[in-house]
């Protein structure tokens, strides 16, 4: 149905005051509860009915009435009053970031360890905000934050991404992980010329891509490339496939908490993996900005101050 421009021009005052008036049944006390004289009330509903064509009251000298017509749109008017409110309630939660929905992409695991804590805190204080989490490249997750697919990005590194804000968190410490048969199983903590001479296995799936660099990177200063084969498998698998002697690999503490039959897990000395939130300044969801916030206020906290202090 295709409505008049002056069934359009009905205001929220329109309807407040025909509610008034017809509750009272007087717009002497209309306007004494909404705190206006009578003669306001009498020309805000004189142009309601001029609007919608009909006469809504009935004038007497004790009061008013409802008409037919009044009858009928006091349900109406009624019922819009009421899911005005219930919107305005459901967009007040949503700003107070008790509703509403956060979606995430990681890299490191939320077993433990920083995102551990920074997620289970913020679902003690906003448990109705949904969570979802997004496994994936850091670079594929910066696609979707640029067209806020996605609200925010958990990667490794210090890498400015363009278009996108940037702040450190955390850092993790660096484990070589290794069947638990190996010569070097029983050490406490490995160096990296103790692994130079090793074959490595990666994930072609995230982080997969990261820790292949990370190894040629670091191993390379030791004048040797590195054998790394590169797995079509979950990390998991690939944890299994260390256990059956295929090859070493690395992860980050926070994923260290998964435990495997048959691997163990290595410190490198002096090796921390630096964390960094990355998000779009045209986002503005407000469930996201309290868990920035939070976030924020978790890496200043004293485990996690180094991360920031030495970014």
């Amino acid at each position: 149905m295709v409505l008049s421009k002056s069934v359009e021009a009905i205001e929220l005052c329109h309807l407040r005051y025909f509610l008034a008036a017809a509750e009272q049944g007087s717009f002497r006390k209309a306007g004494i509860g909404l705190g206006l004289s009578q003669s306001a009330v009498s020309r805000c509903i004189a142009d309601l009915e001029d609007q919608i064509g009909a006469s809504l009251f009935h004038r007497h000298s004790w009061g008013v009435s409802q008409t037919y017509a009044g009858r009928r749109f006091l349900r109406r008017a009624r019922e819009a009053m009421r899911s005005i409110a219930e919107g305005a309630y459901d967009v007040a939660l949503a700003g107070r970031s008790e509703q509403g929905r956060i979606r995430i992409g990681v890299y490191s695991s939320i077993a433990s360890g920083f995102l551990a804590e920074l997620l289970g805190t913020f679902g003690q204080r906003h448990g109705q905000v949904t969570i979802e989490l997004v496994d994936g490249n850091p670079a594929d997750h910066v696609v979707a934050i640029r067209n806020l697919s996605l609200d925010v990005a958990f990667v490794a590194g210090t890498r400015d991404w363009p278009g996108c804000e940037r702040t450190p968190l955390w850092e993790e410490r660096v484990f070589a992980v290794l069947p638990a048969h190996h010569p070097l199983a029983n050490r406490k903590e490995l160096e990296w010329r103790d692994l130079h001479d090793e074959t490595f296995v990666v994930s072609e799936s995230a982080p997969g891509q990261e820790i292949h660099a990370y190894l040629v990177r670091y191993l390379a200063d030791l004048g040797r490339h590195p054998e790394i084969k590169v797995q079509h498998t979950s990390r998991d698998n690939l944890i299994a496939l260390v256990a059956l002697g295929q090859g070493l690999t690395v992860v980050s503490e926070a994923m260290t908490s998964a435990r495997f039959a048959g691997v163990v897990y290595k410190p490198i000395v002096g090796e921390l993996l630096p964390f960094s939130a990355v998000w779009s300044t045209n986002n503005d969801n407000p469930a996201f900005r309290r868990l920035l916030s939070l976030a924020r206020t978790i890496a200043v906290s004293s485990d996690y101050s180094q991360a920031v202090s030495s970014a």
